[in-house]
């Protein structure tokens, strides 16, 4: 008659077990933004062609022509270390995730033992011998009514979308870095070959203005002032010589290389290619395709299941604990039937008074959850005002750009004027330096304005978000259960 009852109360721990659980985690809805979305950006210019919006290009960076940039993006991608740690936190929550849901199940544990032991102190059985051999498995598990369990194991399952949004994102701010800083260093490149021209330019100012201050045909008024203009392009070098090491060192680190400077390379004037107008979307898409927006969705909906956990453990938990084993004096006669033996028990814990800890818990996650809600519509928000602010800037910056091009047009017709009244006798030499100065100047200048256009595109495509700057997959061992 032993053999059934134990079936008969294994039976009813099943049947209780596969009942469902009352889950206290509330139903999770998206927080209220505080605005409506518009329909279409107001900064782009999509009013004659709706259609046009479409999500960017994946590799983008592409769009620039330069084979040299792709192979950087490709080692920034494998060998960054700010990726690799953002990958390690992935594999973290991962296996914490294992850790959580490990709880939903029973432990099982093996048991076993010998005990020798001598009767004494007077008992009949005074000095005999005795052996006890044992083995047996032991189970716990907790009842999950109130489904504590399953809202801590959604919350872990969450919180690895939220490791691997926050590596997206730390993918792709290295990424749009790596890209500026390339352009950069193109730029200050240009510069420093706009800077060795004039240095030359003025040296051959001065030797014409000394040749003709020995002769007594100019004042030393003259000869100082192509002095000190010489002078004056000469001390830029230094610094944009600096300013260049430094770019590279930079862009060497987020390599994963040793910050080294190399020597700069030849640009040609127009090494500034134009590119066509980045498409940028709706703004609905916006809150689909940036990985920083789903991860704070992430980390809302974990701290939503927390308040379930914290819920759940203001009420009663039940416990079941058991074991099934042989015990005899014998080794031969220990797997006989006649040798096993059983328990099983259930166990009620219900706290009565804990001076409102349990309550402040549950109050406390629900607090923090309405911080991260608040932390959500900020990231909407923020997300919003950066492609707003990288369609403004990409638009000033396109016009600045014309009207620098047309005061560069400008420059070099004043000089030529310059040197043209000057070989006629209508100026003086102080009129062909300071066209010269004011040319030079103004060549920088557009080299800074394409600088600025190109890095706006980036930094539209880094706001806009998409499936681009996607690192490698973040693989995990076989540890016996599978996370979706």
């Amino acid at each position: 008659m032993k053999r059934p009852t134990a079936y008969s109360a294994l039976g009813g721990i099943a049947l209780l077990v596969l009942t469902g659980c009352f889950r206290m985690t509330p139903e999770y809805r998206d927080p209220d933004l505080g605005f409506t979305p518009p329909a279409n950006y107001q900064q782009a210019a999509l009013k004659e062609d709706p259609a046009a919006a479409v999500q960017p290009a994946d590799r983008w960076w592409e769009e620039f022509g330069d084979p040299q940039l792709n192979q950087l993006i490709e080692e920034v991608l494998k060998n960054n270390w700010d990726i690799r740690q953002a990958a390690a936190r992935v594999l973290e929550s991962r296996y914490r995730y294992f850790q959580v849901r490990a709880d939903q199940f029973p432990p099982l544990d093996v048991e076993g033992g010998y005990d020798r032991r001598k009767a004494g102190g007077g008992r009949i059985d005074q000095g005999l011998v005795f052996d006890t051999i044992d083995i047996g498995v032991a189970a716990s598990y907790e009842l999950d009514l109130w489904g504590r369990l399953a809202s801590a194991s959604e919350a872990a399952r969450n919180d690895i979308l939220l490791a691997e949004e926050n590596r997206r994102t730390i993918a792709q701010s290295i990424v749009a870095e790596t890209v500026n800083l390339y352009l950069q260093i193109e730029a200050l490149e240009r510069r420093l070959q706009i800077a060795d021209q004039s240095v030359e330019a003025f040296r051959r100012s001065l030797e014409f203005v000394k040749i003709r201050f020995d002769r007594g045909l100019v004042s030393a008024l003259d000869l100082r002032q192509a002095r000190r203009i010489l002078a004056g392009a000469e001390a830029r070098i230094p610094q944009l010589e600096q300013d260049l090491g430094e770019s590279q060192q930079q862009l060497a680190v987020l390599l994963g290389r040793y910050p080294q400077t190399q020597p700069p390379r030849s640009q040609p004037e127009d090494y500034f290619q134009q590119v066509a107008t980045v498409p940028p979307g709706l703004p609905s898409e916006l809150l689909i395709r940036r990985p920083d927006v789903r991860a704070a969705v992430a980390q809302l909906k974990a701290l939503n299941e927390q308040i379930g956990v914290a819920k759940a453990r203001r009420f009663p938990s039940i416990a079941l604990t058991g074991s099934y084993g042989y015990a005899s004096s014998e080794l031969d006669d220990l797997l006989q039937y006649d040798s096993n033996f059983w328990n099983l028990s259930l166990r009620l814990f219900q706290p009565l008074f804990d001076a409102g800890r349990l309550k402040a818990n549950q109050y406390a996650a629900e607090a923090r959850y309405q911080e991260q809600a608040a932390i959500y519509a900020q990231t909407v928000l923020t997300a919003f005002l950066e492609v707003e602010s990288a369609l403004l800037t990409r638009e000033k910056q396109l016009e600045r750009r014309q009207r620098f091009l047309k005061f560069l047009d400008e420059a070099r017709a004043t000089q030529r004027v310059a040197q043209n009244r000057y070989i006629r006798g209508l100026s003086n030499y102080l009129d062909v330096l300071d066209a010269q100065q004011t040319r030079f100047e103004a060549e920088d200048n557009l080299t800074l304005v394409d600088l600025a256009v190109l890095t706006s595109r980036v930094d539209l495509y880094r706001s806009l978000g998409g499936g681009w700057a996607e690192p490698e997959p973040v693989t995990v061992k076989n540890v016996g259960w599978t996370i979706f």
